[in-house]
């Protein structure tokens, strides 16, 4: 039988390696569904909650859609022309015909529909024109529903896009020509092995799906990601401070010093070293510290913005000023370090502390009146919700914070994921950037309630004396440190409109800088890599127009990476080129604790789970 089978081109699955998936299959299942039943007799049955408001929102739009029935009716019939022209289409290419164009196309750069079977065969296109149309009317009916109001607007929006995200005929195993063709040609082991690898998952997430999106194991911090040579010098209970070895004979005099945000880990400032910023501005003779926060535990809990600033950023300055001998640095902050970065300016400002020689902020927000979708989770229900949730263990769990982003772009950080793992049956490709990308930590519960509540619900920080932090009231105007501000146009966490609105706020010279790209690869954009260009617009001075709209409307597109157009800006600043002697880390006033990258970033919650 078995060479008859041969013979005919048949090849079976190994019945020993179906022995053993099957064997791990039912294991895993087993323990996943008692760990679950164990877990909710300790917990108990919670009433459904709808903290996001989204029940509410969608009974809103219902109520709007049924007090206009003539445009459902015109609606439902552009809709039902479009099938009749798609119908006609597929019947045609069907019987081999030259067929009209496609009633409807994917987006550019839309992955789900890769495969040529997609638009080859005429079951599959037909398939897929046929979700794209549905996709587009129902879109559009949300998106033009009359007297709304704009929060509710926004999350209607979301929340229709993620639903018709989630029924793509590309995440079902029958309508993906590409799993279809990998069923049919294992037997159905890719189906069994994706049961396997969602059972892990479910299991690695304490009975939460947690879909993994790379192979940790592929990595080790130190090894090949965090690779830049350096020295821990200084570490308290919030960061440990990194100065890196220099790389060159003599070294610019005012020292660069990162703060990153402790949202995420700051390895994405030193992936490898192709891509590396720390190690390319360590090549360019800077003396480069960075701040590695701690990610916290219950310990923490009452850990304040406040603490942040004074025992963090401003801390980490005081150590860098004592270690070089220097009485000024240049400051960067990234995201949230440099919503925190700026705060530090305008306390010290207070303070007439001039520490600050310059400071670059890496899409950063100050001005919080338009958050783009990010919104969508940030109402006062919302907030509330999760102030109960940290009240109970003292912080914000990282996967929650990860789960949220993840939802901004869901078809590439949520379904690839699901079609690759579960339906197709692989294991997650080893990357860096997704490594680093589940890398999740936690907040403080003091320092997030206070973020959320006076950043994104009040914004207050862009008023003068809206927040008070360490007895001083924080007035971001009286900052006039000379100030560099590189967002990107296809940011989805700080929308570089936003951004912009923020960077008019200080009055010092300011140059605003738009890259290509979005919140990660447009900053992490090396010049070696010559992609995505950036816009300036000098015709300012410094004095930047008043909208962002006027700002790009005058603005010049630059090829290549803005990281070189910064190195000019920060070395042509007064002082700026002047040098030093090469500094290395055992050099300073502070000791060497350890080598770089240090203990408080090798910390991974992913890690601690699976002990």
């Amino acid at each position: 039988m078995s060479q008859q089978t041969e013979e005919q081109g048949i090849n079976l699955p190994n019945p020993a390696e179906m022995a053993k998936t099957y064997a791990e299959v039912a294991q895993r299942a087993s323990r996943v569904i008692t760990q679950f039943m164990e877990k909710k007799a300790k917990e108990g049955v919670d009433a459904p909650a709808d903290e996001l408001g989204v029940a509410k929102a969608f009974m809103d739009l219902s109520a709007r859609l049924m007090a206009n029935p003539y445009k459902m009716a015109q609606t439902q019939m552009n809709m039902m022309w479009d099938y009749f022209s798609l119908w006609q289409g597929s019947m045609m290419k069907m019987m081999g015909m030259p067929g009209a164009a496609p009633v409807a196309a994917p987006k550019k750069g839309d992955n789900r529909f890769r495969d040529e079977d997609w638009e080859q065969h005429f079951l599959f296109d037909f398939v897929k024109q046929s979700y794209l149309i549905a996709a587009r009317h129902i879109h559009d009916t949300v998106a033009g529903t009359d007297g709304l109001d704009e929060a509710t607007q926004q999350k209607v929006n979301f929340f229709t896009r993620q639903y018709i995200d989630a029924l793509s005929p590309s995440n079902f195993a029958l309508t993906n020509p590409e799993v279809f063709r990998e069923t049919v040609k294992s037997h159905g082991q890719n189906l069994i092995k994706g049961l396997n690898n969602l059972l892990h998952d479910v299991e690695s997430g304490d009975g939460q799906l947690r879909i993994r999106m790379t192979d940790t194991s592929a990595f080790e911090m130190g090894k090949n990601v965090a690779t830049t040579p350096g020295k821990v010098v200084f570490q308290n209970e919030l960061f440990q401070l990194i100065q890196y070895d220099p790389k060159t004979p003599d070294q610019y005099k005012k020292p660069f010093l990162i703060v990153p945000p402790w949202i995420n880990k700051y390895y994405i400032l030193d992936l490898r070293e192709k891509n590396s910023m720390v190690n390319w501005a360590t090549s360019q003779g800077h003396t480069t510290f960075i701040m590695s926060w701690i990610n916290p535990d219950e310990k923490l809990a009452q850990k304040s913005f406040e603490n942040y600033l004074l025992e963090g950023s401003l801390e980490a300055i005081n150590q860098v000023c004592a270690h070089t001998g220097e009485d000024s640095v240049n400051l960067a902050g990234y995201c949230l370090g440099g919503t925190l970065t700026m705060t530090t300016l305008a306390y010290m400002a207070a303070k007439k502390d001039k520490r600050a020689n310059s400071a670059t902020f890496f899409t950063t927000m100050l001005d919080f009146s338009e958050p783009g979708e990010l919104g969508v989770f940030l109402d006062e229900g919302a907030v509330a919700g999760l102030e109960k949730k940290m009240a109970e263990r003292g912080f914000l769990e990282g996967s929650e914070m990860a789960g949220t982003f993840n939802m901004l772009r869901a078809n590439d950080l949520i379904w690839s994921f699901v079609v690759n793992n579960y339906l197709m049956g692989k294991d997650p490709f080893p990357f860096d950037l997704l490594y680093w990308n589940s890398d999740s930590t936690r907040m403080p519960a003091a320092m997030h309630s206070f973020y959320l509540r006076n950043m994104y619900l009040g914004n207050k920080l862009k008023d003068a004396g809206g927040v008070s932090l360490g007895g001083v009231k924080i007035d971001i105007t009286k900052v006039k440190t000379p100030c560099y501000f590189i967002s990107t146009i296809e940011d989805h966490i700080a929308p570089w409109k936003s951004t912009y609105m923020g960077a008019r706020l200080p009055s010092g010279k300011t140059k605003f800088v738009l890259g290509g790209s979005g919140h990660i690869a447009g900053i992490v954009n090396p010049p070696a890599a010559n992609k995505y260009g950036f816009w300036t617009n000098d015709a300012t001075d410094g004095d930047l127009p008043e909208s962002p709209d006027d700002f790009l409307a005058g603005a010049t597109q630059n090829a290549g990476s803005w990281w070189t157009h910064w190195h000019q800006w920060v070395t042509s600043l007064p002082g700026g080129s002047a040098k030093v002697k090469a500094r290395q880390p055992a050099d300073g006033t502070l000791k060497v604790i350890e080598d770089a990258p240090g203990a408080y970033v090798k910390f991974r919650l992913d890690a601690q789970k699976k002990h």
